[in-house]
C-alpha cells in the first residue's frame, strides 16, 4: 500500500482539540489507513490506493477531526469559482506528448504564509501524488510556483531545447536544455515524458522567465516556492485527463485544509485536435436515496441520522428531494457513484458487513481440485509443528540481496519503497525474513507458508508458480530434517523421488538438493548458509525446504487429492 512519514506534532496541531495515541489508533483503525512504524515524532501511515487523502497531515486530520464528531479546524473547503488572477495559454505542439493541463491558485487566510512545515508536508505529498496517481510522473505530475514570482499569463509549450535557458532548483548557474537533458539526474531520468525530438515540454510566464522544464524540475527563479510565499499557483501536466483532475484534487487537500482558498486557473488555447484541458476539479454533487441504503446496507437511515453520518465521514451534505445532496470534494475521487458514498454511511456508522448468506443454488460452485490440492500442506505442515504465517509477496532489495536471487527475481518497478521492491522468487525468502523479526523469541522456530512466487523465466507459463515452503530454526538443524519433512509430504501424495546435488540461492553449498519425481523438479532442499544467517542476525541453523505444488500437481495420484 501507498505509504508516508507524517509528522505527530503537526497533525496534533492541525487538529482541533490534541487527540491520545490510543484515541488516534482506534481512530485509524475504522479507516483505510494504519501505522505501519513511529520513531519519535515521525509516523509512517500505510493507506489503501483509495484514500491518498490520508497520507498528508492536513488530510489525516481533517478525518479525525470528523470521526469523533468536531469540526475540522480548519474545516476543508471545497474548490471556489473566485476570479483567477493568472491564465494559462497552451500551445498545440503539445498534443503528441503530454496535452492534459489544469491549475489552480492557492490564497492563504489574512495572516497567514508558507512555512517550513507546510511546505515539507506539500513537497512529500506531492512525490507520493506524482508516483502513485501519476506513474511516477509518467500519467501526471506537480508543480507549485510562487504567484508574485510570475508575470502571468503562462504559456505551456513544447521549445527547442537549445532555446531553454533557465538556473535549475538547487543548482546555483544557469543551464541550457540540451545541458539539463544530458547531464542532470532529473532530465535524464524524467526526460522521455517531456521531449519529442530536440524539444522539451516547458512552462513560461510573460517576460519569458521558465518556471519549470515538464515534468523535470522547477527553475530556481520562478519555479521555487519559499517560507513566507502567500498566493501559489498550483499546476498538473500529463497525458491523462482523468490523472491530472486526480492528482491536481488531491494535492490541493493540503492547502484547502488550512483554510487556504482556492481557485481554478482558466485554460486557453487554439482548438486543435488532441490538446485537451483537464476538467475543473471543484466539487461536485451526488446524490443519494434512503431506498439504495436500505437495500445495499439493510437498515434504514433518516434524514438528519444520514446528515450526521456524512459528517462524520467528513463530507457536507445537505436534504434533497427523495434523500441528500453530497458535495464531493475533489480530494476524494474514490466517491464515484452512489454506492461509495453508503460505504461512507456504514463506516461512519460503525457498521460491518458479516458473513453473507449464499444465494440458493441447485448446483454450487466449489474450489478447483489444484486448489484443494494446494490447500492440503498447510494441515500436513502443521501436523509435523510447522505454524503457518502469511507474508506479502513483495519483498525488500535487501532481502534479495542477502539471499542471492538478484538474477532470477522480478524487480517492480518504481516500488513505493525499498521494503516491496522485488517480487518474491522463493516462499523461503519471506519465511527468512520472519525469522529475521521474531530473532527476539525462544528456539526452535518452525514456521510454513503457501503462496505465489514469480521468477524470471523464457517460458511465460512458468513464471508465475504456486510453492510451499517451511525453515525449522534450531541448534541440530541440518540437510537431513529439510528432507525428511519434503519426503514425508510427498509420501503423502503416493509419489517416489529422487534427490540431486544443486546449489540453490541462500543455501549452503553441498548441503542442498533438488527433489525430483519422473525428471521434474518439484521441491528443493537445504541449510541456509552461514554468511545469510549473519546477515538476518540469526544464532542457530536454518534448514529450509520448498515445493513447487504446480510442478506436482500434474505428477500427483488424484485419487489422494
Amino acid at each position: 500500500m501507498p505509504q508516508s512519514t507524517l509528522s505527530w506534532s503537526r497533525l496534533q496541531a492541525a487538529l482541533a482539540a490534541p487527540l491520545s495515541e490510543s484515541e488516534f489508533d482506534e481512530l485509524l483503525f475504522r479507516s483505510k489507513a494504519e501505522v505501519t512504524h513511529r520513531a519519535g515524532d515521525e509516523l509512517t501511515v500505510s493507506a489503501t490506493p483509495d484514500r491518498l487523502d490520508l497520507l498528508c497531515e492536513g488530510g489525516l486530520a481533517a478525518y479525525l477531526d470528523a470521526a469523533r464528531g468536531r469540526a475540522p479546524r480548519p474545516r476543508p473547503a471545497p474548490a471556489g469559482r473566485g476570479r483567477s488572477p493568472v491564465e494559462l495559454i497552451v500551445d498545440p505542439n503539445v498534443t503528441p506528448i503530454r496535452p492534459s493541463i489544469a491549475a489552480a491558485v492557492a490564497v492563504p487566510p489574512p495572516g497567514a504564509a508558507v512555512d517550513a512545515g507546510l511546505l515539507v508536508e506539500a513537497f512529500r505529498f506531492q512525490e507520493l501524488l506524482a508516483a502513485s496517481v501519476g506513474r511516477d510522473r509518467r500519467r501526471a505530475s506537480l508543480g507549485v510556483y510562487a504567484l508574485d514570482r510570475i508575470q502571468p499569463p503562462v504559456r505551456y509549450a513544447l521549445e527547442a531545447a537549445d532555446q531553454i535557458r533557465f538556473v535549475p532548483l538547487g543548482e546555483e548557474t544557469e543551464w541550457s536544455g540540451e545541458r539539463f537533458v544530458a547531464e542532470h539526474p532529473m532530465g535524464a531520468r524524467y526526460a522521455p515524458y517531456g521531449r519529442v525530438g530536440e524539444k522539451l515540454l516547458v512552462l513560461r510566464d510573460a517576460t519569458g522567465t521558465v518556471l519549470s522544464v515538464v515534468p523535470m524540475l522547477n527553475s530556481r527563479a520562478a519555479g521555487e516556492a519559499r517560507p513566507g510565499d502567500r498566493a501559489l499557483l498550483l499546476e498538473a501536466t500529463g497525458t491523462d485527463d482523468a490523472a491530472v483532475r486526480e492528482a491536481l484534487g488531491l494535492f490541493e487537500l493540503v492547502w484547502a485544509s488550512r483554510s487556504w482558498r482556492i481557485t481554478t486557473v482558466p485554460v486557453r488555447g487554439p482548438k486543435a485536435r488532441g490538446v485537451r484541458r483537464a476538467a475543473d476539479p471543484r466539487s461536485r454533487v451526488e446524490r443519494l436515496t434512503p431506498s439504495l441504503v436500505r437495500a445495499l446496507l439493510g437498515r434504514a437511515i433518516a434524514g438528519k441520522e444520514g446528515e450526521r453520518l456524512f459528517a462524520r465521514a467528513g463530507l457536507s451534505s445537505r436534504p434533497a428531494a427523495n434523500g441528500w445532496a453530497v458535495e464531493i470534494p475533489p480530494w476524494r475521487p474514490d466517491l464515484r457513484a452512489p454506492v461509495d458514498l453508503v460505504e461512507e454511511l456504514g463506516n461512519a456508522a460503525g457498521w460491518s458487513i458479516g458473513d453473507a448468506m449464499p444465494a440458493p443454488s441447485v448446483r454450487r460452485g466449489r474450489r478447483l481440485a489444484e486448489v484443494r490440492f494446494r490447500r492440503r500442506f498447510g494441515p500436513l505442515l502443521l501436523g509435523l509443528g510447522f505454524v503457518p504465517v502469511y507474508r506479502p509477496v513483495l519483498v525488500s532489495e535487501r532481502s534479495i540481496e542477502r539471499t542471492g536471487w538478484q538474477a532470477e527475481a522480478v524487480r517492480v518497478h518504481h516500488p513505493v519503497s525499498s521494503e516491496y521492491a522485488y517480487v518474491r522468487p522463493s516462499v523461503v525468502v519471506s519465511l527468512l525474513d520472519a525469522l529475521a523479526d521474531n530473532r527476539r523469541y525462544r528456539y526452535p522456530q518452525r514456521i510454513s507458508e503457501s503462496g505465489p512466487v514469480v521468477r524470471r523465466d523464457r517460458d511465460p507459463d512458468r513464471q508465475s508458480r504456486h510453492a510451499v515452503g517451511f525453515v525449522l530454526a534450531a541448534e541440530r538443524a541440518g540437510f537431513s530434517d529439510a528432507a525428511a519433512i519434503v519426503d514425508r509430504l510427498l509420501r503423502e501424495f503416493d509419489v517416489s523421488s529422487v534427490r540431486v546435488p544443486l546449489a540453490w540461492p541462500g543455501f549452503l553449498a553441498g548441503r542442498s538438493a533438488a527433489v525430483q519425481v519422473a525428471g521434474e523438479t518439484v521441491a528443493y532442499v537445504g541449510e541456509v548458509a552461514p554468511a545469510v544467517l549473519t546477515a538476518l542476525g540469526l544464532t542457530v541453523p536454518v534448514a529450509a525446504g520448498e515445493i513447487d505444488v504446480t510442478a506436482l500437481w500434474p505428477l500427483a495420484r488424484r485419487d489422494r487429492v
